[in-house]
């Protein structure tokens, strides 16, 4: 097997890898998937397989087709396992959250702060800049749509649309869809500031842009756009 440091020292963007607890590097499958992480957030989705091997300590370079088939399976495993355990935080937060009838930041709350909390307690480094790279991916659409195996996702914005109904529906589904895209946004925003040393938006700025991105009327803005043209 390679030594990682060594290709820690081949790929800069690795050393977060580096300080990943030991037990969760010691499987090839999670080796991949770190530098999976990595190397797709720093390069783009179509970085070549044979780097992501090489960077994982893999002497194999088909060690990606190998462990998941594909590009895209690694792409599922990689999402499969962060937003898998999301999605149990969601869960488990909405239970707490029954009989107190949380409002709109609640719930925007419990939807948001797991993608900025959790990889990050999983060792990851770089999970929300991967995100931002492969949101395009089937994986990523269905956790955006609230399908699949995203029930807490899919109750979570069922409650938000019950409390937008100044909005019609077809505007509730864009905006939940829209909110969704600054998630990504700006959890990858955050990851990188971090990463550079950088001050960040705090998890309540990003639960108050995302709340007030849901509350935004377009009637308003047609109105203050108007009244400024008289």
């Amino acid at each position: 097997m390679l030594n990682i440091s060594m290709c820690a020292l081949k790929y800069p963007c690795l050393n977060g890898f580096m300080s990943t607890p030991s037990d969760q590097r010691d499987h090839p499958r999670q080796r991949l998937l770190l530098a999976a992480e990595v190397l797709i957030a720093e390069r783009g989705a179509a970085v070549p397989l044979r780097d992501i091997a090489i960077a994982a300590g893999q002497r194999n370079n088909s060690a990606v087709n190998y462990h998941f088939g594909s590009r895209d399976g690694l792409i599922q495993f990689v999402v499969d396992q962060r937003t898998g355990a999301m999605e149990q935080r969601r869960s488990r937060l909405l239970t707490e959250s029954i009989g107190t009838d949380p409002g709109l930041p609640q719930l925007v709350r419990i939807l948001a702060e797991p993608m900025l909390i959790t990889p990050y307690e999983q060792g990851s480094t770089h999970y929300a800049r991967f995100a931002e790279q492969v949101r395009a991916h089937p994986v990523i659409v269905e956790w955006l749509r609230g399908k699949g195996e995203w029930t807490a996702t899919k109750k979570l914005t069922d409650l938000m649309a019950a409390r937008l109904t100044h909005l019609s529906a077809s505007v509730r589904r864009r905006q939940i869809g829209a909110m969704s895209t600054i998630l990504f946004a700006l959890a990858a925003d955050r990851e990188r500031a971090l990463a550079e040393g950088q001050s960040a938006l705090s998890h309540d700025e990003i639960i108050a842009i995302l709340t007030n991105a849901l509350r935004a009327d377009v009637a308003d803005v047609r109105a203050a756009g108007s009244g400024a043209r008289q």
